[in-house]
């Protein structure tokens, strides 16, 4: 994955549907129905791991928030993370 090329995910698909693992074997024609966007995901040089980072931080803090303050001290809260 890390290298970007797409042959050894052929070569992994084959061996995880042979796999006697039965979570392995489900998974992989997963990926198969998805295929055009897996191939998208390891060729593509943009990625949304930040915008997932930053979601999963303010997550995080609305959390812990909970139940603690009304609105206007979340906002303060999440205005300060950020």
């Amino acid at each position: 994955m890390r290298a970007k090329d797409l042959p050894p995910l052929t070569v992994w698909l084959e061996r995880a549907e042979a796999s006697a693992q039965p979570e392995i074997r489900s998974f992989a024609p997963g990926l198969r129905r998805d295929h055009a966007a897996v191939e998208a995901a390891i060729t593509s040089v943009w990625s949304n791991g930040q915008t997932e980072g930053q979601v999963n931080r303010l997550k995080a803090l609305k959390r812990q928030m909970y139940g603690r303050a009304k609105l206007d001290l979340l906002r303060k809260r999440f205005l300060h993370a950020a």
